[in-house]
């Protein structure tokens, strides 16, 4: 069975991914911060008789990422790897001017530089997979200039950054930035407390991601909007 490391993992679009892969027979390590919430996703998927690993802890913690790729060699490899954990840097967001410059460190830690970091720790087995692949789960707001968005924004450019990078020192492996549009989060949620206009569910982009993983297109940065629209 292909195997999958999800982080972010316990709710929204990681939860939504995991739900889909093991509904396809994947086996997966998850990674999330609140360990409870992580084991009711773990358990809700059972149902699919798939095999589930779920390690609770902080992506910036080189030992947790570690753990997490011994745990998906233990499965028998990394056949795809999803950087979906991510910090806002402020919650809500706010102008630059506000932004706390130990915010603006987390979000890039959690965004940028742990999702490189577990990259690194699962490169070998990736390589090693028939059809590794890299999905970092981008934003809007890494190609546009939103006010307010500007320390999240700057991380997940970083983020984009790193996989096109990636994608040409290794052309053998797939490496796809997803900007999956907006989404009911708690993530965004937290971002815009005020904002209560009506934003698709986690799980309706869910086939975009799939799509990658059906037709594996060229590296490169990818709008979930518009995959699931090219598909109609």
């Amino acid at each position: 069975m292909p195997v999958a490391i999800i982080t972010g993992a316990s709710k929204g679009l990681g939860r939504a991914l995991a739900e889909a892969l093991a509904a396809r027979g994947w086996d997966l390590v998850l990674d999330a911060r609140t360990p409870q919430v992580l084991q009711e996703t773990a358990l809700a998927l059972k149902p699919h008789g798939t095999r589930v690993a779920a390690l609770p802890g902080d992506v910036t913690d080189a030992a947790h990422r570690a753990e997490l790729v011994a745990a998906a060699w233990r499965f028998g490899g990394v056949d795809l790897l999803v950087s979906n954990a991510s910090a806002l840097g402020a919650e809500p967001l706010v102008r630059l001017e506000e932004l706390p410059l130990d915010g603006l460190r987390r979000a890039l830690e959690v965004n940028a530089v742990a999702a490189l970091g577990l990259v690194q720790e699962a490169l070998p087995l990736l390589r090693a997979a028939g059809a590794g692949a890299v999905i970092a789960v981008s934003s809007d707001a890494a190609a546009e200039a939103y006010e307010s968005w500007g320390g999240y924004g700057a991380s997940k450019a970083a983020l984009d950054h790193l996989a096109a990078v990636l994608a040409v020192e290794e052309p053998r492996l797939r490496v796809w930035a997803v900007d999956p549009g907006d989404m009911a989060t708690d993530l965004y949620a937290a971002a815009v407390p005020d904002d209560d206009d009506p934003r698709p569910a986690p799980g309706s982009v869910v086939p975009a991601f799939l799509r990658l993983l059906d037709e594996r297109p060229a590296s490169g940065r990818y709008g979930a909007p518009a995959l699931l629209q090219e598909r109609r």
